[in-house]
């Protein structure tokens, strides 16, 4: 990565406290390149220049940076997986050890999609099995702008496509175009700002403790160097509780230094238990 480029990642680092140097470059630069663009600068210099002068675009190279899209029960062979296999075995692990609560980290989690995916499904399982059960939900971003519109559970069309009939009818109304999700499934989830490239800490701040039944970090590793990758994992490997299951994106598998740590469960999905 050239040095101005660079120059412009101190910024955001000193700025917000954001550190995107691992992220990989070539992403990295091209959108910075659609900022120069659409801020109609020249070249790196003028824009960091431009960066100083307008607060506002900070945010916008911010969200430019991160990858906020995504929609509810994304890969859904990945979804039917984690509701028939993976919460049986959490719910089985539970009852064996006497322990009445589920822990889920949702690491990356955009516009919330995927957590309340995760929430939704929990929540049928539990009524199902009529098991009674403390779900803590932790949904963490590095964006915070994207975390409040998460938190506000509303959607376009675009993002419940996948939802079954009888899910959408049951967890969300309609208000115009837009879907809200009903509060009871809002209020499983608990939205926060975190870095997954952050030394300091191995789980979000807000859960207090790792020790996640099941961690969500899907389509985020893609966008790390391997140095950054293996930063990850030591924190995923470490917040999983014993026996925990990764549910990583379809283009995504543990990096050559902790493959030896997880199990995949299947040759459909990226879902691993750690071991």
């Amino acid at each position: 990565m050239n040095y101005d480029l660079k120059c412009i990642l101190s910024f955001l680092q000193s700025s917000r406290n954001l550190d995107f140097s691992g992220y990989r470059e070539s992403m990295v630069e091209r959108r910075i390149n659609r900022r120069f663009a659409l801020t109609k600068t020249q070249d790196p210099v003028e824009y960091l220049c431009y960066l100083r002068e307008h607060p506002d675009e900070t945010d916008n190279l911010i969200d430019s940076l991160t990858i906020n899209v995504s929609r509810f029960f994304r890969d859904s062979l990945t979804f039917e997986y984690i509701a028939g296999r993976i919460l049986p075995a959490i719910i089985h692990q539970k009852n064996e050890a006497r322990d009445q609560s589920l822990r889920v980290w949702s690491a990356g989690c955009a516009m919330g999609e995927e957590s309340y995916s995760a929430a939704i499904l929990i929540h049928e399982f539990l009524k199902k099995e009529a098991r009674d059960v403390a779900v803590n939900i932790f949904a963490t971003d590095i964006d915070g702008n994207t975390l409040n519109k998460a938190q506000k559970g509303i959607y376009p069309s675009e993002s419940i496509q996948n939802v079954k009939y009888r899910l959408l009818k049951k967890y969300f109304t309609r208000e115009k175009e837009m879907f809200c999700l009903t509060p009871v499934i809002k209020e499983m989830v608990s939205f926060s700002v975190y870095d997954m490239l952050d030394k300091k800490s191995y789980s979000p701040p807000e859960s207090i403790f790792g020790d996640f039944d099941l961690v969500l970090c899907r389509n985020v590793l893609i966008y790390f160097n391997a140095g950054h990758q293996d930063l990850i994992f030591k924190k995923l490997y470490r917040a999983l509780a014993k026996n925990g299951f990764l549910v990583l994106g379809e283009a995504e598998v543990p990096s050559a230094t902790y493959q030896k740590y997880f199990r995949k469960m299947n040759d459909c999905c990226h879902i691993y238990q750690k071991i």
